[in-house]
């Protein structure tokens, strides 16, 4: 049993907290477990996005899709360098155990190379988080880091607090050291998710960072205010919320999906889908301004479908697409 004792107090809302998830948590397992492959990337895309433009990452969602998918990207190139190593950082998260000095350095390593110039290695000196060039935390002397993240993760390994609670309390440690000289705000959040994953399996698809990036003011302060009182009970309140409201957000998400998905495999399965490429070249040659919603109002399918079809007769040299998206036309070949 390790010491060390992070400074925290349980309080009735923390204990409401994990009930709630609890709750919630049976209906996501459901959700989970039946989840495509879609949805599961989609989420993905969503927590890598959002966890890095926290850091001033400047790519949207769909350039960070691009990227998973190999494609080319126009962008900063560090830019790109910090997406493309998270998406092998969150990829390679199963095969690291979250107690671990040594998968810790690795997952440091994956995240931040060709960023920095010591990745996976503790910081050597002495560093101050910052904002807008205020300095709001100076983190403990380089000296002691060592140490430090020994009982951190020494308690970790043995503590009997639930999950929930020891991921929220690492989270802020993690985040009060400041271990590494970079890109420990990412690593604090990409090792929460890793410590509930390896409490629930379907955690590791919560996109948690998403609302956390539209709340960065609130993040920070509460960050700021455990450090003051010394005690990170606000911040397990706070992280806690926002697992709420992500699997409260990604059940209402699945939910939709599920709805278009039973849409298109009814449309699938019905006759009328055999002809579907002859009425769209029909369609197109008459009038090939026409848009996929278009298209898909005269046919009776959803546009989702259409754009399928559309895709399966460039691939298949039977159609072209000439011009930009907006304003541009098809061409029947």
């Amino acid at each position: 049993m390790s010491t060390y004792q992070p400074p925290f107090a349980i309080t009735p809302l923390i204990l409401n907290q994990v009930i709630e998830i609890g709750e919630l948590m049976g209906h996501w397992a459901v959700v989970a477990g039946r989840a495509s492959p879609l949805l599961r990337k989609e989420n993905r895309i969503r927590t890598i996005q959002a966890s890095l433009a926290i850091e001033h990452n400047s790519l949207s969602a769909d350039q960070v899709t691009a990227l998973m998918e190999g494609k080319r990207v126009l962008a900063p190139e560090k830019d790109i360098q910090e997406v493309r190593n998270a998406i092998l950082a969150y990829e390679k998260m199963s095969e690291w155990k979250s107690y671990q000095l040594s998968d810790l350095l690795r997952a440091h390593q994956v995240l931040m190379m060709g960023l920095v110039d010591n990745p996976g290695r503790l910081r050597s000196g002495n560093v101050g988080v910052y904002r807008e060039q205020q300095l709001i935390h100076m983190a403990p002397p380089a000296s002691q880091i060592a140490r430090l993240m020994d009982d951190l993760l020494s308690w970790l390994k043995t503590t009997d607090l639930h999950p929930l609670i020891a991921g929220a309390i690492f989270h802020y440690e993690f985040e009060f050291i400041h271990p590494f000289s970079d890109g420990n705000g990412r690593m604090g959040r990409l090792w929460q998710t890793l410590i509930l994953s390896e409490w629930r399996a379907e955690l590791a698809w919560l996109p948690v960072e998403t609302l956390i990036y539209y709340q960065q003011d609130r993040y920070y302060h509460v960050l700021g205010q455990c450090d003051r009182r010394s005690n990170c009970t606000p911040f397990i309140e706070f992280i806690l919320a926002n697992i709420i409201s992500a699997l409260q957000e990604g059940l209402e998400q699945s939910s939709t999906l599920s709805e278009e998905m039973s849409e298109e495999m009814s449309e699938e399965m019905s006759p009328d889908l055999l002809d579907i490429e002859k009425r769209i070249l029909q369609i197109l040659s008459n009038q090939p301004g026409r848009s996929a919603k278009s298209i898909a109002d005269e046919c009776e399918i959803s546009a989702r479908t259409v754009e399928r079809y559309l895709k399966a007769l460039q691939h298949k040299g039977m159609l072209q697409r000439v011009g930009p998206t907006k304003g541009g036309m098809w061409q029947v070949l």
